[in-house]
């Protein structure tokens, strides 16, 4: 991944003009990242499949007043060799629970969803039945207080719902301190004659009263062109009714 001899500064560029979602980082990670002295960049996990070569790079950076800021990039695409195309596509973040969630998804299902053939209606209606079915009792959450008001501004923004929650919720979370990321629910179906998958994740917050709140996010490819789509809810029941909707054309 590194070139010897290529400086903080030309490798911190490139890195930033490869990744499809450079933008999302926040403007206090690219304040700090300006003051890059000197970079390490390693292999942290990888998967490599028939249908998906997934990668997970740990890029280390030494900053002016002694500390150090860490980004995860994200390298996936498809089979290599002859006859295929490189696709890699690079994304960034500077949260490692992003990262690995992000891995996650790809690894889980919505890369490599599964043939279901003549499946047939009882795998639908199993499908729906599994969306709508009550969770299991959760773990105890273990809080992480690491900039969880920025972490849920990124969440909101990345959502593409017309129905997202509103200001009144973006107004709340910016008194959040602290947060614990749960993958709730994971499926692949077929929608509109094709493989589709889907993934419930819950952000819940730590407020600065004691407080607590969540956000839950439908990450899906039910949509025309097959891309991924992100969805942010208020509550468990909107996202999941959200889910059942976009199966029901199964």
């Amino acid at each position: 991944m590194s070139d010897p001899y290529e400086t903080t500064e030309q490798h911190l560029e490139r890195l930033l003009r490869r990744a499809l979602n450079s933008f999302d980082l926040p403007d206090s990670t690219m304040e700090r990242l300006s003051t890059a002295l000197a970079h390490s960049s390693s292999l942290h996990s990888s998967h490599h499949s028939a249908t998906l070569h997934r990668e997970t790079y740990r890029h280390t950076y030494l900053l002016s007043d002694g500390s150090a800021l860490t980004l995860w990039e994200l390298v996936r695409g498809g089979p290599r060799g002859a006859g295929h195309p490189d696709t890699r596509q690079h994304e960034l973040y500077d949260d490692e629970a992003d990262a690995h969630i992000a891995a996650a998804r790809l690894t889980g299902g919505l890369w490599e969803a599964p043939d279901f053939g003549d499946a047939g209606a009882q795998a639908d209606l199993e499908i729906l039945s599994a969306l709508m079915a009550a969770p299991p009792p959760p773990l105890p959450r273990m809080y992480a207080p690491d900039n969880s008001a920025d972490h849920a501004r990124r969440v909101l923004r990345r959502a593409e719902n017309g129905d997202v929650p509103g200001e009144a919720t973006a107004d709340l979370l910016r008194a959040a301190f602290a947060h614990h990321i749960t993958q709730v629910f994971g499926r692949q179906c077929q929608v509109d004659g094709r493989n589709a998958g889907f993934t419930l994740y819950e952000h819940a917050f730590l407020l600065l009263d004691g407080s607590e709140t969540s956000l839950w996010e439908v990450e899906h490819t039910a949509t025309p062109d097959g891309r991924h789509m992100c969805e942010v809810y208020g509550d468990e029941e909107a996202a999941r009714g959200a889910m059942e909707s976009r199966t029901r054309i199964c």
